[in-house]
């Protein structure tokens, strides 16, 4: 999907460029595109959130 930031009237280029920056975080696009970066086997996504479980469980415990 692509993100769409479009020009108002009287809008600087710096906070149109800001008003995008902050689209793109809130869609989460750099996240996902950090995780398509490089290939993970299944085995090791499993590991990640399993890993991901525990430290949670840890947290809740204290």
């Amino acid at each position: 999907m692509p993100t769409v930031v479009r020009k108002k009237p009287g809008q600087s280029d710096d906070k149109l460029i800001s008003d995008f920056r902050k689209k793109i975080l809130a869609d989460e696009v750099l996240i996902e595109l950090k995780k398509r970066e490089y290939y993970k086997k299944p085995s090791v996504i499993k590991q990640e959130r399993i890993k991901e479980r525990r430290k949670t469980r840890r947290r809740r415990i204290y």
